[in-house]
């Protein structure tokens, strides 16, 4: 993985656990946090694919990639 697909992963994940809070903030988030006790599924998706694509990102830009 080079080190531009791995800085733009990192920009990525940033983009969607903003999007992931904004969306556990959310009305129909409250609405299914009061009944179910937790947040939308939208919300929670939105922050593990964050945390994924930082991870990733992350050991991309650590191991250094491929410099063409």
């Amino acid at each position: 993985m080079n080190k531009a697909l791995s800085v733009a992963l990192l920009v990525v994940s940033v983009f969607l656990i903003i999007w992931g809070v904004s969306a556990m903030e959310s009305f129909s988030s409250d609405v299914s946090r009061f009944f179910t006790g937790s947040p939308t599924n939208k919300a929670v998706y939105l922050m593990i694919g964050g945390l994924i694509a930082g991870i990733v990102g992350l050991f991309g830009v650590v191991r250094g990639g491929k410099v063409n």
